[in-house]
């Protein structure tokens, strides 16, 4: 869900992965299943965004990637984070939900 790609560093997609890896690919705040790659075929796009696993920074600090900031989440929890807080989600992304 990067919103500022020059502010990750090159290798985000491999630390990301290593994240959603580690947590067996389920959300850390509701333990929801969600999709690993390949998966999801035959669902339509909201159903596959409900199901897609992020990394969250616990600081709101792309920059910072040490692995005790970084928070496998479901896009919902994820986005139910970032509402009302100081993160780096638009209103528009939110009001996709």
């Amino acid at each position: 869900m990067p919103i500022h790609r020059a502010r990750y560093p090159a290798d985000w997609e491999d630390i990301a992965k290593a994240v959603k890896e580690a947590t067996l690919w389920r959300c850390s705040k509701c333990h929801k299943q969600c999709l690993r790659p390949g998966e999801g075929r035959g669902l339509n796009r909201s159903e596959r965004a409900l199901q897609t696993l992020t990394v969250h920074h616990a600081n709101f600090t792309p920059e910072d990637n040490r692995i005790e900031n970084l928070i496998a989440l479901c896009a919902p929890c994820h986005l139910s984070i970032h509402r009302g807080s100081r993160g780096n989600v638009s209103l528009g992304q939110l009001s996709l939900w």
